[in-house]
């Protein structure tokens, strides 16, 4: 940690390389200009390297230190295409990304800390008026080890990495001189194993690395899900500590707790999750009023048990959230919490956190109260029995109250669009594996009433908590979505007028929405939004109130998942300080017997909190999304091997001179119809129309075309698949759907 005296020394050193007399200075001369004496030059030493390292100055020839800037330098991450080249994505707010051409990439990885030179010359290669550069330096690995699979030549051994945006293959010597070849799990041809990789200065030869573990055979089960652990760095254990605490915590809720709760036990209260779902952190109940609603949403008191600085608490902030895979769960909490004592299970007293909010009758909150409670909810309700009950005449209570909720929630969503929200929501596909981790099944999720339903509540429960904490002015994580750049957007427009829309401004947040309108349920609405996605800033947490440009709200955190996301419980901690008297009039609410110690963070803290989990949620959503294309694969590699191709419905989604691209809209895979396998005529490819067409027959396939198709090939390494149409005799066998409903709601963006 950068001590006051450090950072005072930083910001001299900076104050001087800035100034109006600039020209490059050696150590030595920063340290006579600082009127540093000789004997604490070793300090000096240490605050340049902490500023190279972070990217704030720039080391150049003869030892010399300039600002980026002065340098034509510029510092960011690097990601890397599969097909070579990058983009360095600047660290300062505003800058744009550097295009980064592969053979300009020198020695780094995807994901790296570089410093690039912006090229002044080759204008012509500028895509479309972006920089252009070269990697001239690394200032941190992203990775110390990777995952692949090893493979062998007539000379040496190889990994072949997973991650396709790792364009080298690591040489690993041989593997008769590895640690672990005397062992029981010596590495064989075709393991996953982990690469400790070792230092790689030249280009010119291919990175080297030691297998330091072997995972097993590529195709055993498990050891797929296995190796994205390890490339993701996922913990697979609790500490002994952790669970040992853990361990001491009742499985009930004592009564002793209740004191200075809010009683709710005797109200309507119900949760809706997903069917798979082991833990249930959010409950809610509607009722009419005179004018307008109440609702009432009710959160897991997590913070009841999870004690500041506790081995708990520091182990779920070192965590960051819950990673979910297809054959299992990475808690951010163990078990006997997350699916004991903190889940919201039915029939049984659970300690809460509620917010209460009126609603006049167009929809617009006119107070919320916030309180600590003690629940027991009524039912516990997965979201297809949720959507069934909605789409049917009120029978019982139940019904009556979720169509009560129903009624409340789609004049919230209605007046949200009005706002300018963007409809941003993807379907899903969850995959469902048999006991051995194989995939049985491929199931489209909707965002049906079910879910929006409890996305609209856990919204509006979020947005109160941000605007009741920044109102009080007490220090907590907000969940943040900045502008996005103009740039970005133009970007993006020339993209989308390829797909022949009339697009307008898209700064102007209303002609974004009425294009996002506009190729709804069209074939390309997949590849748009995706597009549309990469152009927007990605959310992240930030312990300023920078509003959210997607849900366009001002105010905006994450209070609604504690048993999942670290920030929520940093916002439950905050608001049990601003929180009212259990009940109006009622006495001061006192410390739960768990909470022992109230630790406020400081802002820095605050700050340092929401940098790690934003890094730590982007890492478990790469995980999830890396896990399940990956199950994709072996989904359709498993048909190929049993000789099986099931056929699917298609639709195309863009036409290339080499083929159709297609999407499996019930899958959600995209794949390639290569020209070369439409047998019936020789196809030319007219780009002005975006067609290819039959010489002889005039036959035409276009964008938006549905096609009947079966795999017949699987890259796993690419993570590409092949398709080709099905004939007449095949396709006239209904299409195989992939059908469900239900999908895991965002639950609060």
């Amino acid at each position: 940690m950068i001590t006051s005296n450090g950072r005072k020394i930083q910001e001299q050193i900076l104050a001087l390389l800035g100034s109006a007399n600039y020209r490059p200075l050696n150590k030595s001369e920063l340290a006579k200009a600082l009127g540093r004496k000789s004997g604490v030059r070793m300090g000096l030493s240490q605050v340049l390297r902490d500023l190279e390292r972070s990217g704030e100055i720039a080391r150049i020839r003869k030892n010399r230190y300039v600002l980026p800037p002065a340098a034509d330098l510029i510092a960011g991450k690097l990601h890397i295409h599969q097909a070579g080249y990058g983009f360095l994505i600047s660290e300062k707010p505003g800058e744009s990304d550097i295009f980064i051409a592969a053979e300009n990439t020198g020695t780094a990885m995807h994901g790296d800390r570089v410093v690039a030179r912006i090229s002044r010359d080759e204008p012509d290669r500028r895509i479309k008026g972006r920089r252009e550069g070269r990697v001239i330096r690394i200032l941190e690995r992203a990775h110390d080890t990777i995952v692949g699979t090893l493979q062998r030549s007539r000379n040496f051994y190889y990994v072949v990495p997973d991650d396709p945006r790792i364009v080298h293959d690591v040489y690993v010597g041989q593997v008769s001189n590895s640690p672990l070849a005397t062992s029981k799990v010596a590495p064989q041809v075709g393991d996953k194993v982990v690469v400790r990789l070792e230092v790689w200065e030249s280009r010119h030869v291919n990175p080297e690395g030691e297998i330091i573990e072997v995972l097993g055979p590529a195709s055993a089960p498990g050891i797929d899900m296995l190796s994205i652990i390890r490339k993701y760095h996922l913990p697979t254990e609790f500490p002994r500590d952790v669970l040992d605490q853990a361990k001491g915590i009742p499985e009930t809720v004592d009564a002793r707790q209740f004191e200075g709760r809010e009683d709710l036990r005797g109200e309507f209260i119900v949760t809706i999750d997903p069917d798979d779902a082991r833990d249930f952190d959010d409950a809610i109940q509607v009722e009419k009023t005179g004018s307008g609603w109440r609702l009432g949403v009710h959160i897991a008191d997590v913070a009841a048990y999870v004690e500041p600085d506790s081995p708990l608490d520091r182990e779920a902030r070192r965590r960051g959230n819950s990673v979910y895979l297809p054959d299992r769960v990475i808690p951010m909490l163990p078990e006997r919490l997350s699916n004991g004592v903190c889940s919201l299970k039915p029939a049984v007293d659970r300690l809460t956190h509620s917010v209460f909010i009126h609603f006049d009758k167009r929809g617009s909150a006119k107070s919320a109260r916030f309180t600590r409670s003690v629940i027991r909810s009524a039912h516990r309700l997965t979201y297809k029995q949720a959507y069934a009950i909605l789409t049917a005449p009120s029978a019982d209570q139940l019904g009556e109250r979720l169509h009560l909720a129903w009624e409340l929630a789609a004049v919230i969503r209605k007046r949200r669009f009005e706002h300018g929200a963007l409809d941003l929501d993807f379907p899903e596909v969850k995959v469902s594996v048999d006991k051995d981790g194989r995939p049985v099944k491929l199931e489209r999720v909707e965002n049906d009433e079910s879910h929006q339903l409890i996305e609209e509540f856990m919204l509006v429960a979020n947005e109160a908590v941000a605007g009741e904490l920044k109102k009080r002015a007490i220090p907590t994580i907000y969940r943040i979505h900045e502008n996005p750049d103009p740039e970005k957007l133009a970007e993006y427009r020339e993209f989308a007028l390829g797909f022949n829309y009339h697009v307008g401004d898209l700064t102007h947040r209303a002609e974004l929405q009425r294009l996002l309108a506009s190729f709804r349920g069209k074939p390309e609405e997949q590849a748009l939004k995706v597009a549309l996605l990469k152009s927007l800033k990605r959310a992240r947490y930030s312990p300023q109130p920078l509003g959210h440009y997607g849900l366009a709200k001002a105010n905006y955190l994450h209070f609604t998942s504690p048993i999942r996301r670290y920030a929520d419980l940093v916002v439950h901690r905050a608001l049990g300080k601003a929180s009212a008297p259990s009940a109006p009039n009622g006495p001061p609410r006192p410390r739960d017997p768990y909470q022992k110690r109230e630790l406020s963070p400081d802002m820095a803290e605050i700050a340092s909190i929401a940098e790690h989990v934003s890094t730590t949620e982007r890492i478990a959503a790469e995980a999830e999304i890396d896990a399940i294309q990956m199950k994709k694969l072996e989904f359709f590699q498993r048909q190929l091997d049993e000789r099986k191709p099931q056929i699917f419905r298609a639709s195309i989604v863009d036409v290339r001179n080499y083929g159709l691209l297609v999407e499996l809209p019930d899958a959600l895979v995209t794949g390639l119809i290569h020209v070369s396998s439409l047998m019936d005529d020789f196809y030319v490819f007219e780009p002005a129309r975006r067609q290819l067409i039959g010489r002889r027959s005039r036959n035409r396939f276009s964008v938006g075309d549905e096609l009947s198709v079966f795999v017949v090939r699987v890259d796993p390494f690419k993570r590409q698949v092949d398709f080709t149409i099905a004939l007449a005799s095949e396709a006239s066998k209904k299409p195989r759907r992939i059908r469900g409903q239900s999908r895991i709601a965002p639950r609060g963006q």
